[in-house]
């Protein structure tokens, strides 16, 4: 795998690139295109959201300082700031959304025996948004309120290997709720949400379609107790009940029982009270099972930080979606190259460690293993230090 190739074209041999091929034939995305093909957008994308640029002078900037070297980084196009403003402007944003579900395909099954610690056998899922906020004068496309705008990503994580597997692109007015319409339910798997995702119709689906969910209930939830079950308060459970919903709406679009399960989080020094319509698993389970839901917010801290997804290299919707989606394929490499290489490393230390060694002629294996993060400064990432050999 190395041959005296650099960083940046070893973590790229990775991608299939005969999928990529299809999703750019499927949407003409170069037709009339000469130069600067589909995957030179890709790869300068990636490189931006691997090394922290913020904006496309920057990418400019420093992909022309390592102009000897972008042959062999498997960029073959010229790259100029506006040749891939105008790439992320016209060329269409489901390539690269299809592309991106095509790592997640391949990530997924890598992770399929993954245990994340709970002895199920289930599928467990976290479902979750997050608000970008932009400025609307620039972004009119993505109104959200008065003098803001701002979009939303609403995403089902597979909690095997942290995987996100559904992800949709809103603008901010949507609500989250709706995002349980999209979800093609799994018989017998287990869908982690929060408060916002409560309604009980929908909710009623998962019932029907003999898949759990656990969520948070809110304070003013009307019920019945018809039961309670024994509990070990020494794990921080409070209590097991068996209820009824009692509100006549409410009561009406979930007929059937629920189970309602109050924990104590000495971590945190909060109780929680879980809803699920699973009364199998052990109740400390389905609290400890929430609890993974973690994840998914982890998810969206490293994607926002991380990644460049805040500072934008266009302002059109098709810029945004096309940047969000390749940030999003960033994210699946590296998870499906740390399955891969059997790197123990987390992928917050794998892309600071790659932030900086980009354009280094090294093997990619023994450089993510044997890195020491202690020894590195912080790094400036407006500074060209990936540069310094």
């Amino acid at each position: 795998m190395y041959s005296g190739r650099i960083i940046f074209s070893q973590l790229m041999s990775f991608l299939p690139k005969h999928e990529f091929d299809k999703c750019v034939h499927r949407y003409r995305g170069e037709y009339w295109i000469r130069s600067f093909s589909c995957f030179d957008q890709f790869l300068c994308m990636a490189f931006a959201q691997l090394t922290y640029r913020e904006s496309l002078r920057d990418i400019e900037i420093c992909l022309r300082a390592m102009q000897p070297k972008l042959y062999h980084a498997g960029i073959r196009g010229k790259v100029s700031r506006s040749t891939l403003a105008d790439a992320n402007e016209k060329r269409d944003w489901r390539i690269y959304a299809d592309f991106a579900h095509v790592l997640i395909g391949m990530a997924r099954e890598l992770y399929a025996d993954e245990d994340f610690g709970l002895q199920i056998t289930q599928a467990a899922y976290a479902l979750d948004s997050t608000t970008i906020d932009l400025c609307l004068s620039l972004f009119p496309w993505a109104s959200f309120r008065k003098q803001k705008g701002a979009i939303k990503l609403h995403t089902e994580m597979d909690l095997r290997g942290s995987i996100p597997c559904v992800i949709r692109i809103t603008h901010g007015k949507v609500h989250d709720v709706t995002f349980l319409d999209q979800l093609v339910l799994e018989p017998a798997a287990f869908y982690m949400m929060d408060r916002g995702y409560i309604d009980f119709a929908r909710l009623y689906r998962f019932t029907q379609n003999m898949a759990f969910f656990v969520t948070r209930a809110k304070s003013n939830l009307d019920y019945i107790r018809r039961s309670s079950h024994s509990i070990d308060p020494g794990t921080g459970l409070r209590s097991d009940q068996t209820i009824l919903l009692r509100g006549p709406k409410t009561s009406q679009l979930y007929p059937d029982p629920l189970r309602r399960i109050s924990f104590f989080d000495i971590e945190n020094h909060r109780r929680l009270i879980f809803l699920t319509n699973n009364f199998v698993l052990p109740a400390l389970t389905i609290a400890l099972l929430f609890k993974r839901r973690w994840k998914i917010e982890l998810f969206f801290k490293w994607i926002k930080q991380n990644l460049r997804i805040k500072a934008f290299y266009g302002t059109s919707e098709n810029a945004v979606k096309t940047q969000i989606w390749i940030a999003i394929s960033v994210y699946v490499l590296v998870a499906i190259i740390k399955k891969k290489l059997r790197i123990e490393r987390t992928l917050n230390e794998i892309l600071q460690v790659l932030s900086i060694t980009l354009f280094e002629n090294d093997e990619l294996l023994p450089l993510l293993t044997n890195f020491h993060l202690q020894d590195q400064k912080e790094v400036s990432y407006n500074q060209l230090t990936l540069f310094n050999f």
